[in-house]
C-alpha cells in the first residue's frame, strides 16, 4: 500500500514537471514568434513595428537574449545609443553562452567609443575577449581604444567634479554641524550648571530667609515673654482697688508705731509726777 502511494506521488510530480516544461516551452515559442516578426519588420525598415514586437517578445520571456540584443542593434542603427547600451547590458546579464556574452560586451565597447569613454571601452573589449579570445575585430577595437586612451587621458568631467565638490562641501558642512552640535552641547551643560548653581544659591537664600524668619519669630516670642513679664510686674506693683500698696502699708505701720511711741512716752511721763488719790470713801 505504501509503495502504491509513493508511485502515485512520483507520477504526480512528473506530471506537474511535464506540465511546467510544456508551459515554459509554449512561452518560449510565443516569445520567439514575436522575435521573428520583429526581425522581419526591421528588415523592412519598419523600426516602430520591430520595436513593438521585440518588446512583446521580452515581456513574454525575460530570458530571450536574442530579442534584447537585436533591439539593442535596432536602437544603435537609429543612433539611440543610451537605449542600445541598456539592451546590450540586459542581454549580457541573461546570456547563457559565451558567444552571446561576447557579442553584448563587444557592442557595449563600441558605444563607449562613440561617447569617447575610452577607458570604459577598453574594459568592455577585454570582457568580450574573455568570452571569445580569437575574435580579431574585438582585438583590433581593443588596440584602438588603448591608443585613444593614451592620446586622450581621462579628465575629471564636470559631473564627477561637481560630485567631488559636493562631497567635500557635505563633509565640511558635516564638520561644521558637528562643531555647532558640540558647542550647543557645551552651552547646554554650562546652562545646566549655571541653573544648578542658581538653584543652590536660591536654596541657600531660601534657607537663610527661613533662618532669619525663625530668628525673627524667636525674637518676637522673647519680646512677648518680656512684655508679659513686665505686665505681670506692673500688675503686682499696681495697687488693686480698696487694697493698700506695700509702701502704703509700710508707711501706715510706721505712723502707728510713732503714735504708739508718743502715747507710751506720755504715760511714762505721768507715772513720774504721781497721781492724786481721793481719801474719802464714796460709800
Amino acid at each position: 500500500m505504501k509503495n502504491i502511494k509513493n508511485i502515485l506521488i512520483l507520477l504526480l510530480t512528473v506530471s506537474v514537471a511535464f506540465a511546467q516544461n510544456k508551459e515554459a516551452e509554449q512561452i518560449k515559442k510565443e516569445s520567439n514568434n514575436y522575435t521573428y516578426k520583429a526581425n522581419k519588420a526591421l528588415q523592412e525598415n519598419s523600426f516602430a513595428d520591430a520595436e513593438a514586437e521585440y518588446r512583446k517578445a521580452i515581456s513574454k520571456d525575460g530570458e530571450n537574449v536574442t530579442a534584447r540584443y537585436n533591439l539593442g542593434n535596432a536602437y544603435y542603427e537609429n543612433e539611440s545609443y543610451e537605449e542600445a547600451f541598456n539592451r546590450y547590458k540586459q542581454a549580457s546579464e541573461v546570456a547563457l553562452t559565451k558567444a552571446e556574452k561576447h557579442s553584448a560586451f563587444h557592442n557595449m565597447g563600441n558605444i563607449f567609443m562613440k561617447n569617447k569613454e575610452y577607458a570604459k571601452a577598453v574594459e568592455s573589449y577585454k570582457r568580450a575577449l574573455r568570452n571569445n579570445p580569437t575574435d580579431d575585430e574585438t582585438r583590433y577595437n581593443l588596440a584602438l581604444a588603448k591608443d585613444m586612451l593614451e592620446k586622450n587621458p581621462p579628465k575629471e568631467d564636470d559631473k564627477d567634479k561637481k560630485d567631488k565638490d559636493k562631497k567635500e562641501e557635505d563633509k565640511e558642512q558635516d564638520k561644521k554641524d558637528q562643531d555647532n552640535k558640540d558647542k550647543d552641547k557645551n552651552e547646554d551643560e554650562g546652562d545646566k550648571e549655571k541653573d544648578k548653581g542658581g538653584k543652590d544659591d536660591k536654596d541657600k537664600d531660601g534657607e537663610g530667609d527661613k533662618e532669619k524668619e525663625k530668628n525673627k519669630q524667636d525674637d518676637k516670642k522673647d519680646q512677648n515673654k518680656s512684655d508679659q513679664k513686665d505686665d505681670q510686674n506692673k500688675q503686682q506693683q499696681k495697687p488693686k482697688p480698696n487694697q493698700l500698696s506695700p509702701q502704703q502699708v509700710k508707711s501706715l505701720l510706721q505712723a502707728m508705731n510713732n503714735a504708739e511711741k508718743k502715747t507710751q512716752d506720755k504715760l511714762n511721763e505721768k507715772k513720774g509726777k504721781g497721781i492724786k488719790v481721793k481719801a474719802e470713801k464714796d460709800w
